[in-house]
């Protein structure tokens, strides 16, 4: 094979994906237009649910449905994904009267989704359908329909679910946004939802990994720098605060130690006001982690104070509590 025969294949590889690339776009602008009364029926139902969003589907309408439920419950509402056949063999009675269910199928005949609905319907679960035929018997059983007006697939046999599916899977990230910003989701309601992801992490508080309470350690600007010894070896942090009155007023660490020993001038007694370092860098808990790090690392120190407006201590955190948790 030549290289222009190569060349030539190869563009006509690109041309068939762009195609497929267009009849998608296509297919989500279509969901754009007819996004009306029904969507904003869902929505209010969804915020007033007492239970739970049911997300049932089968095929790769299921595959669609368990990215729907898990961006939903990812986002503060309370989702899960039934996988139809296995609904009718047991799993229906996750359903109660309180959830409501979103139902995918995009001929709204698929027998083992249709099969579900009297029963779901008996129980009292509102039903919101995802279809792309407003008389199927799906469309009938529902409490609000949503349509997905695909009448051509990507796939050129316009058998494989392709362009309905991709306008599917962008209604249901649609729905998820609209509720997530009604409910007032902030970045913390996601970290607390994600705490062992790389996006939840990003998100922590100091707040969140400082040592306070009897693990803070503190002494009084009357204190000796025995007592501050004996502190910094008791809690291992390489530092002790030292306050005024509960204020934060200054800092002793290890290095300012080696300091004073390499001066040959030590006096365990000698008040740890004259020997601290005065006015030290400190960090408030509602600050990110990741901005207590890169304070940390542009001052070269390995420890935060922090304190409140009135810089009264609260807590301190170290470098290395930071980077276990890998936050950057």
């Amino acid at each position: 094979m030549t290289q222009s025969s190569i060349t030539t294949q190869h563009q006509a590889w690109l041309e068939k994906a762009h195609r497929v690339l267009d009849l998608e776009i296509a297919a989500i602008k279509a969901q754009h237009e007819v996004l009306g009364d029904a969507f904003v029926q869902a929505v209010e139902a969804i915020l007033a649910l007492q239970g739970r969003l049911v997300v049932v589907g089968m095929g790769k309408s299921g595959i669609i449905a368990k990215k729907i439920a898990a961006t939903f419950a990812s986002t503060g509402t309370p989702a899960f994904f039934v996988h139809a056949a296995e609904a009718q063999h047991g799993d229906l009675g996750m359903i109660t009267g309180q959830d409501a269910v979103l139902a995918l199928s995009h001929s709204g005949e698929t027998a083992e989704v249709c099969g579900l609905l009297p029963e779901i319907r008996r129980r009292g679960a509102t039903v919101i359908a995802i279809t792309g035929h407003t008389g199927s018997t799906l469309a009938r059983y529902a409490d609000m329909v949503l349509h997905i007006p695909i009448s051509k697939e990507a796939c050129p046999l316009n058998l494989a679910p392709t362009a309905s599916t991709t306008a599917t899977l962008a209604l249901g990230d649609a729905l998820a946004v609209v509720v997530l910003k009604q409910r007032g989701f902030r970045e913390e309601d996601f970290a607390r939802i994600h705490p062992a992801g790389s996006l939840g992490r990003k998100l922590l508080r100091v707040a969140d990994v400082m040592h306070s309470g009897e693990a803070l350690p503190l002494v009084t600007a009357e204190s000796t720098l025995r007592d501050a010894i004996m502190t910094m070896s008791s809690h291992r942090l390489g530092t002790t605060g030292v306050t005024e009155e509960g204020r934060l007023i200054g800092c002793l660490t290890d290095g300012d130690l080696r300091r004073i020993l390499e001066s040959g001038d030590l006096n365990i007694e000698a008040p740890v006001r004259k020997l601290m370092h005065p006015d030290p860098t400190t960090i408030t808990a509602d600050r990110l982690a990741s901005e207590a790090l890169h304070c940390m690392e542009s001052r070269k120190i390995l420890v935060l104070f922090v304190c409140d407006d009135e810089k009264y201590a609260t807590g301190v955190v170290h470098m290395h509590d930071i980077l276990q948790g890998e936050v950057r």
